[in-house]
């Protein structure tokens, strides 16, 4: 029984009173009414059990909810490949997998089956019904940052196309000269040393600029913008604003000698995602799907290079903005054993509910939180960097918690 724990842990009903299946009807029955977003976190990445789990709950809500989008932590440009794919047929199954999601993600099984049952269920129906793919992060990776060209050449050759050459601040000719050769940019040298960056250089500071005018000319230019072109066509250039100013932001902090710097970085990034997923809640609900610690309510915190690091993350930028409208039910697990972790103690949240006997079940994360009482049990220590567990202190924050107990390997 749970009370036998410790002598200060809540009774086993209490605890049981707090769990409901893994199912969309439990998790709505969380929250006050349907969020435009619906953010269900990860306490780690790479586990398809975990990945299945996302596209179940997906299913269910396109079906019982209403929802058409699901975004993933993966990037935003990449991710233009797979929505194309879902949703006209573009590209084989097999090349924007491979192509379309990134950080190596699309070798996952359960990511290909959730783009082979999206662009199943699209076949045939009316756009208004069809469902769409997202990636909501920005052309990075652990080891450095994309070249800003992509996104800067498709900004300015869409706003050639429709508004008079004289109100572009620059040509495109002016572009290409001051990017210079992409693995200036995406060098993976410069995340350990600032000095390898070019993201000070004076033709980024130039490139800054230039994109700012671009973005603010797209949307001076709104109205025009909308009727002469589709209204996808107008998304993707206000998505190509947005990862162009970003991406330059981020090359500037990394160049960045000062102990500032990854801090910065961190921000930037989260503050990408969030400005991404706020474009995506302005069309429909969007299920979005990311590691815990980009989505909590709360400030994001990790040591990197040695140093403790804490900055809002994307889901506490999004949360200040859409208040109720957004939901956060994080996830939390009891083993992953083939990466040495095993059984939670039983004093932690994650012990508690591991001894229970659901496989898989969603939490009150709230209600539990008042059952515990005043004095949160301990954290549980990780025995593996890849896996962060629950902090109880911020178990309120939430609006639910799906606990998965064991997570098997594949």
């Amino acid at each position: 029984m749970v009370a036998d724990f410790q002598d200060n842990a809540p009774a086993a009903p209490d605890i049981e009173d707090t769990v409901r299946a893994v199912e969309a009807a439990a998790v709505m029955g969380l929250l006050p009414g349907r969020p435009r977003l619906l953010a269900l976190g990860e306490p780690t990445h790479g586990e398809d059990a975990l990945l299945d789990l996302r596209n179940e709950l997906f299913r269910q809500l396109v079906e019982q909810e209403g929802y058409l989008t699901v975004a993933i932590e993966s990037d935003c440009l990449k991710g233009l490949a797979v929505d194309d794919h879902v949703t006209s047929g573009t590209g084989t199954l097999d090349e924007v997998v491979e192509h379309g999601i990134s950080h190596g993600w699309g070798a996952s099984a359960a990511n290909r089956e959730l783009v082979r049952w999206m662009r199943a269920r699209n076949d045939g129906r009316p756009a208004s019904e069809r469902l769409r793919f997202a990636g909501f992060d920005g052309p990075l990776e652990i080891t450095g940052a994309a070249s800003p060209r992509q996104a800067l050449t498709a900004l300015h050759g869409y706003l050639a196309a429709q508004v008079d050459a004289d109100l572009l601040p620059c040509t495109a000719d002016t572009l290409d000269g001051l990017l210079g050769a992409d693995e200036r940019w995406s060098d993976p040298a410069a995340m350990r040393d600032p000095a390898r960056s070019v993201g000070r250089s004076a033709e980024a500071g130039r490139l800054r600029l230039l994109a700012g005018e671009l973005a603010a000319l797209l949307d001076e230019q709104t109205p025009h913008l909308i009727g002469a072109t589709s209204g996808e066509d107008w998304e993707r250039a206000c998505l190509y604003a947005r990862t162009t100013t970003g991406l330059l932001r981020y090359h500037y902090w990394m160049a960045d000698p000062s102990p500032a710097r990854l801090t910065r970085l961190a921000g930037v990034r989260d503050q990408m995602m969030a400005h991404n997923l706020l474009a995506l809640a302005a069309r429909g609900p969007v299920l979005v799907h990311a590691h815990n610690s980009h989505l909590q309510r709360g400030k994001s915190t990790m040591r990197m290079g040695g140093m403790p690091l804490e900055w809002w993350g994307a889901g506490a930028l999004v949360s200040a903005r859409l208040g109720k409208e957004y939901a956060f039910v994080a996830t939390a697990l009891g083993t992953i054993r083939h990466q040495g972790v095993d059984t939670p103690p039983p004093d932690s949240v994650e012990g508690m509910l591991y001894a229970l006997p659901e496989d898989r079940c969603v939490v009150d994360a709230p209600r539990l939180a008042a059952v515990l009482g005043d004095t949160p049990p301990a954290p549980r220590v990780s025995p593996w960097f890849g896996y962060a567990p629950l902090d109880p202190a911020r178990l309120a924050d939430s609006d639910g918690i799906v606990f998965v107990r064991d997570v098997p390997r594949r």
